[in-house]
């Protein structure tokens, strides 16, 4: 075989007894007892990588000349496999690789170096809340994220959960266990890096001793050539860690019908489990690694040798979020004079409905005594009469106005299919990344609305009184929505949208007030039928 002849890679597997199975079934545990005779890998044609006259009673067990794999037999396994697949993944490897999407036929770059993200703590530390945040942040401005949580890959291999014996220090099977399933995930993260064009793998697990920590470096760093970011979670208060229990935990699958206070009890005790083996991320004894250390939910952060500009990203978005109680409301303008036109862009006055919406919002406002609200609205005439009878703090944001036009300003769809007719027909095809000339796209808007995401992760209780482009783009983050379904998200006019952030995702409830408004939405244009009005 030629090496790295085959760049369509698909994920090894290895023979045993006619039975395929993946290296990490092979090494899945330090105990385990396998022929080394069987450990010379060939390349027979197709796809697959097998190991000849390896016998097994199962896919699960290697059984051969009761040679007992110690920990540095499963690193000369795991080296060379990781030599395997770089050769036949990575066949320039020392040079710079870039992770890809495709669009409309093209490929396009948007991280240099893939990452890895691995989460560092304790259980019920808000790691994979974290994670899970981080994740929707980075696909929202474009980098293609995707979380790898370690508890689904352990309620996968076992049986129903018991008791916190579980995680007993001195349970080797279930430790042996525990470091097959880790080896699993961070195995799938990097073939979904390099076989789906993955940019950045969330690694969520609790990865709270140095040799794990270690084990991570090797293959993500030293052998796939990624960048690696640890961020640890730590946590000494414990009315938030039993608050995070209960709100978190108690609907987890592993204690699916128990009572909660039995919950709570067996999750304090699996915690006790993880601290007799918990060693923190180390600036002396781990000096060589990127890492973030978070205190008390961000009272406190220590930043270690990070590198490059996603990580600066990743870390300056994990240092704004935070878990208090608030609540979000966003809602269009009232209705204005060019919705009413069907115009398009500008600048105008409400109508006289909108006013109405602007007098009723109020006194929305005025009954529900949100405590400690901000109202932000953008620099336009009609988000600010809409919030001129609001009695709370406000804030102007030029960052908050509506998706620019460009030529097609103050014009209706109709005057644009007349004069710009392939511009009407392109922004159909493509409506997230078409950009009106001289104007913007929406993809243009989501970076303009970066800072504004930051700062309403560090606010308690907002109202944003915006536009309809610009609140698509804000529900698309807090509700994990596509770059595809963003351009077609329904704000309706003279409607409250109320997010209430939850344990892992957000709460939106409608309320819509009675005051009748233009409808300025439309659906996706099928494929044949593509020269209707549409909105904004």
């Amino acid at each position: 075989m030629e090496v790295g002849r085959r760049p369509d890679y698909v994920p090894i597997r290895w023979e045993s007894n006619g039975n395929a199975v993946s290296l990490k079934q092979v090494a899945k545990s330090s105990t385990e007892s396998v022929n080394t005779s069987a450990l010379i890998p060939i390349d027979p044609p197709g796809n697959d990588l097998r190991f000849p006259d390896a016998t097994a009673t199962s896919p699960h067990q290697i059984q051969a000349r009761q040679v007992t794999m110690k920990s540095d037999i499963i690193d000369e396994l795991l080296e060379a496999f990781q030599r395997k697949r770089i050769a036949a993944l990575r066949p320039n490897k020392g040079r710079v690789q870039s992770a890809t999407i495709w669009r409309n036929g093209e490929r396009v770059n948007y991280v240099n170096t893939p990452h890895v993200i691995a989460l560092v703590g304790l259980p019920a530390r808000g790691k994979t809340y974290m994670g899970k945040k981080l994740s929707r942040y980075l696909n929202w401005i474009g980098i293609n994220t995707k979380v790898f949580n370690l508890g689904e890959y352990r309620r996968q291999a076992t049986e129903a959960y018991k008791s916190h014996d579980f995680f007993r220090p001195d349970n080797t099977e279930a430790m042996a266990l525990r470091e097959k399933v880790a080896l699993d995930a961070l195995e799938d993260a990097c073939e979904w890096i390099e076989i789906s064009g993955g940019e950045v793998a969330v690694f969520d697990a609790t990865n709270t001793t140095r040799d794990r920590r270690r084990m991570i470096h090797s293959i993500v760093v030293e052998k796939m050539g990624y960048k690696l970011l640890f961020v640890e979670s730590i946590c000494n208060d414990p009315k938030i860690v039993q608050a995070t229990i209960k709100e978190v935990k108690v609907n987890s699958p592993d204690y699916k019908d128990v009572e909660n206070e039995t919950v709570l009890n067996d999750f304090l005790l699996r915690i006790q489990h993880y601290e007799a083996l918990y060693e923190p991320l180390d600036e002396i004894l781990e000096s060589h690694f990127s890492f973030m250390k978070i205190f008390n939910t961000g009272a406190k952060v220590l930043v270690h040798r990070h590198e490059g500009h996603i990580q600066s990203r990743v870390i300056y978005y994990l240092m704004n979020i935070h878990i208090l109680p608030r609540t979000i409301y966003l809602t269009r303008h009232g209705e204005s004079c060019h919705n009413l036109q069907g115009k398009i862009g500008g600048d105008s006055d409400l109508s006289e409905k909108g006013w109405n919406y602007a007098k009723t919002l109020g006194d929305f406002v005025k009954k529900q005594r949100i405590r400690d609200l901000k109202v932000w609205t953008s620099w336009m005439k009609r988000t600010i009469q809409t919030a001129s009878y609001i009695e709370a703090p406000q804030e102007r944001w030029k960052a908050l106005n509506e998706i620019d036009a460009g030529i097609c300003e103050e014009m209706t769809y109709e005057e644009i299919e007349s004069k710009h007719p392939d511009e009407f027909r392109n922004r159909d095809l493509d409506k997230f990344h078409y950009r009106y000339p001289r104007g913007e796209s929406y993809e243009d808007l989501v970076a303009r609305l970066e800072p504004v995401i930051m700062e309403l992760e560090r606010q308690k209780n907002v109202l944003v009184i915006g536009h309809q482009a610009v609140l698509r783009c804000l529900l698309a983050y807090f509700l994990d929505r596509t770059a595809d379904q963003l351009p077609y998200i329904e704000v309706p006019l003279h409607t409250i949208i109320k997010l209430t952030p939850v344990a892992y995702g957000c709460k939106m409830e409608e309320i819509r007030m009675p005051i009748e408004a233009v409808n300025t939405h439309r659906a996706k244009p099928s494929a044949t039928c593509t020269s209707t009005k549409e909105d904004q």
